[in-house]
């Protein structure tokens, strides 16, 4: 009989390491609040759990892992599964991924910005330079074309954004220098307190983050269509994670992405944009539009420059960066 209880007991405890080694549990580091940025990780995470039966959590933070700016360090030690963070926050450490946010790309739908972005996530270039990290990349975060909200008198021609303080990072910012404004790289949650205070005049953000970070409260004037590019903010996990995933788990994962693609892309133009305008209207933000004489001044002293001057940096690096761009422009121009 105390063989057998002895057998017993051991079989439960068995039974019990095995179900608890079956049971993954991963942290995500986001920021800010859930919004239409996040809305695919928040899909994804449903997806999982409902496909493994509860087996694969994700325990989405919204700033209480990591910030935004230290969540690639934080994927390259452990310190969590799952991040979000955008290539601009630290160029020096994604090189690759930056070619996606050169000014004037021509990219005109957000699914187009999925698409060109896994491309590169896909390049053989892409994958070690994340690697690096010990990060594999798993999906985008597509914005539309980042325009320009602002306090005081707008830029209504090229010389007005001569010495014009703005909140702007990666390839928007540098084109902007190049006619004469001033970027200031604040983070997405430090902007609205930089407006306020005088340190920026004017904030480069896609729609729902001039809302979700209160620029429409102290804006009075927004562009319309200067689209000089946008940010590309992927979500990435940690490799070693990845590794220890079972088959079923790593299955559940990866056949999810499609469906949290096609939910993000329909709640940002759903919920996010369907707000945006009314709420221009109901804050009396007035609209500026420049005609195509100005854009094409503003493409030809900015996006050429830019797009020359990353290809020189980054394959003095030991990047193939103009097999990158190439890359790039041919998808795009091929209409996938």
């Amino acid at each position: 009989m105390k063989r057998l209880m002895t057998g017993a007991a051991a079989a439960a405890i068995s039974f019990a390491f095995v179900a608890e080694a079956a049971a993954t549990e991963w942290n995500v580091s986001l920021w800010g609040k859930r919004r239409a940025f996040t809305e695919h990780v928040e899909k994804l995470a449903e997806l999982v759990s409902a496909k493994t039966n509860g087996e694969f959590t994700m325990n989405i933070s919204y700033g209480g892992l990591s910030k935004n700016t230290e969540n690639l360090d934080g994927i390259s030690i452990g310190a969590f599964e799952m991040a979000q963070f955008c290539a601009g926050y630290h160029a020096d450490k994604n090189p690759s991924i930056t070619v996606l946010e050169l000014p004037f790309l021509g990219v005109t739908t957000l699914e187009q910005e999925w698409d060109v972005s896994m491309m590169v996530y896909n390049h053989p270039a892409t994958v070690a330079d994340l690697a690096r990290w010990n990060a594999i990349l798993l999906m985008p975060s597509p914005l539309p074309q980042y325009n320009i909200a602002g306090a005081g008198e707008p830029p209504l021609t090229l010389g007005d954004f001569q010495g014009l303080t703005v909140r702007a990072t990666g390839g928007i910012g540098e084109a902007l220098t190049l006619i004469g404004a001033v970027p200031t790289s604040v983070t997405s949650e430090e902007a609205r307190q930089a407006l306020d205070s005088g340190i920026v005049r004017t904030v480069a953000f896609a729609p729902h983050a001039h809302m979700s970070f209160g620029i429409t409260e102290a804006a009075k004037w927004w562009t319309s269509n200067l689209n000089p590019g946008t940010v590309n903010c992927p979500i990435v996990v940690n490799s070693d994670a990845m590794a220890a995933l079972s088959d079923s788990h790593r299955e559940a994962l990866m056949s999810s992405l499609e469906e949290a693609k096609r939910h993000y892309l329909d709640f940002y133009e759903n919920e996010t944009m369907s707000k945006w305008w009314p709420l221009l209207e109901e804050k009396g933000i007035q609209q500026i539009t420049y005609d195509e004489a100005l854009l094409a001044e503003f493409r030809e002293k900015a996006a050429g420059p830019v797009a020359q001057k990353w290809i020189a940096d980054n394959a003095a690096r030991g990047l193939p960066a103009q097999e990158l761009y190439d890359a790039v422009v041919a998808f795009l121009n091929s209409g996938s």
